[in-house]
Formats: structure tokens, sequence, C-alpha cells
């Protein structure tokens, strides 16, 4: 009962923004949310944006990076932990009342952790997908109506982990696949209020999940009175140089700009920063396709199959 009544509101909110008098977002600048933005591809995104000239809410937690978000011409930090309603309602209120409406949603917030399924801990689990899969509906349904009115983007951060699923990475790997499924549906619900969603896919760039996920296993231990090992140090160590041979992110972030502002923004965007990484993702993609065809009396032969991926590539599926 309570959810029946909770979907009306919703309904009534969004039909009463419909025809509220609306910023004219052709005139007017753009502003977009980003979540997760003190650092790593949000930061990147953040600060490209607002040089380009739109308005941007940054999302961070801490103090010292709303600071420097807020030192940034054209941006506005927002204290917004994806995890906490309260922060939620709050941010949707300060943004409301500021006036200018919001043209684009970046749900870019992330974390990740390491470690085989049977040797992983539900705290681990649940820190993951607390973040990276309910911190991306929460935020989303709560800047929905907002959304609608500007008739603007809605935009999430994934990953090629989401196709591409290794050992030891299942919980990150589990919340980007989620992603997946939530850009597909949530871009069938609002397509019809003129609403286009899109999902960002990164390969291997420069980015803090790496470091503060190792950091994250070494304070759990910690925690638990044991102490830290030479090859958890190692990991550390490797993490950080790792990062240093990694590309800034600003390939990701023309993608972000791409599915915020194009006339013709696109479904998915792959972004990786070699041959190898799209190599290998795709054929993910496809060794999946070949065994949903594999095993039962509805597959298809080759010429079938190439039917279909011609027509995939045609100029009208292509724009989707």
């Amino acid at each position: 009962m309570m959810k029946s009544i909770h979907a009306f509101v919703l309904a009534v909110a969004v039909l009463a923004l419909q025809f509220s008098p609306l910023v004219s977002f052709a005139d007017e600048q753009k502003a977009v949310l980003i979540t997760g933005a003190s650092t790593g591809i949000g930061r990147n995104m953040a600060e490209r944006l607002a040089k380009d000239g739109y308005f941007v809410y940054a999302g961070a937690r801490k103090a010292k990076d709303l600071e420097a978000l807020n030192a940034i011409e054209n941006i506005q930090a927002v204290r917004l932990d994806v995890t906490s309603q309260d922060d939620v309602d709050a941010a949707v209120a300060m943004i409301t009342e500021e006036g200018r409406g919001l043209w684009g949603l970046v749900n870019n917030a992330g974390v990740a952790t390491a470690g085989a399924v049977v040797d992983m801990e539900d705290s681990d689990l649940d820190f993951v997908l607390n973040v990276n899969v309910n911190g991306v509906v929460r935020v989303t349904r709560a800047f929905i109506p907002l959304i609608v009115e500007s008739k603007g983007r809605i935009v999430t951060t994934g990953s090629i982990a989401g196709i591409l699923s290794r050992p030891g990475g299942s919980a990150y790997s589990m919340s980007k696949h989620a992603m997946e499924a939530f850009a597909d549906s949530l871009a069938g619900e609002l397509a019809p209020v003129g609403v286009h969603v899109s999902l960002i896919e990164p390969g291997s760039y420069k980015s803090m999940i790496r470091r503060t996920t190792v950091a994250r296993i070494a304070k759990n231990v910690e925690a638990a009175g044991g102490a830290v090992t030479d090859e958890v140090k190692q990991r550390m160590k490797a993490a950080a140089d790792r990062e240093v041979t990694l590309e800034e992110p600003d390939a990701v972030s023309d993608a972000a700009v791409h599915a915020l502002f194009s006339e013709t923004p696109r479904r998915r965007y792959m972004v990786v920063p070699d041959q190898f990484e799209a190599e290998i993702t795709i054929r993910k993609a496809i060794e999946e396709l070949v065994q949903l065809n594999t095993g039962h009396d509805y597959s298809y032969d080759r010429d079938e199959l190439v039917q279909m991926l011609d027509d995939a590539l045609s100029p009208q599926s292509a724009s989707d």
C-alpha cells in the first residue's frame, strides 16, 4: 500500500513539474550534478564541464574535497554521500532552491573491493553494492523530477568490468553488471517523457579506486587485530605504481560531454585506452552471445547471426 502511495506522489510531482514554468535550458547555463567528484574520473568530468562553461554541482563527502571543488569557477560543491538518504534529500532541496534547474545527472560515485567469493565478508559485499548499486538508484530516483522538468540527461559510469568478470573482482563486476540492466530499464522508462539515459563503460584510466581498494584491505586486516603483511604492502605499492602509468581519464569526460549535450547521444560508450582492452571486451560479449545461442531448439545459424549483426550496425541502431 505504501509503495502505491509513494508511486502516486512521485507521479503527481513529475506532472506538476511538467506543467510548471520551466527554466529555458536552451538559453540558460545548463547545470549538471556529478556524484563522486572529489578525485579520478568524477573530478576530471567536473573540471572539464566547468571549463566548457557549464555549471557543475560536484558531489563529495570530505570537507577538504568540498573546499577544493568550491575554489573552481563554475563549480559548487555539494556534500553528498550516496549511501545517505539524508544527504541525497538535502542535495535535492538545495539544488531546487537554487532555481537554475538541473539538466544532467552523472552517477559516478563508486568503490571496489577485492577477494575471492569464498573469502568475501558480507560487509565487503554490502560496502560495494550500497555505493555502486543502491547509491545510484537512490540518487537517480531523487533527482528524476528535476531531470524530467528539463527533459535532460542521466549518465551513469559503469565499467568494462561489468562485461569482463575476473577472479577476485566479483563484487565490483557484479555492481557494474547491475548498471547494464539499470541503464537499459531506466532508458525505457524515461524515454516517453523526453529524458535520455546513457551508460559509460571505461577501461583502465587513472583513478584512486585501486589504491583505496588495497588500503581498505589493509584497514580491515588491522581492524581484525592482524598485521599488514608484506604481501598487502606490495599490493599497495603495486597499485600506486600502476596508477602512475595510466592515462588521465580525459576520453571518459569526452564521452560524458557527448552523452549530456549531443543531439544524438548514445546508449553506451565504451571508452578504453588501447586496442587490447577493446578486443577482450568485445570478444567476451561475442563469447556470451555464442553461449546463449548454443544447446537449445531455437538457435540461429551463422548467416542468421551475421544478418543480426548487420541489422545492429545499421545507422539507426547505432544511434540507439
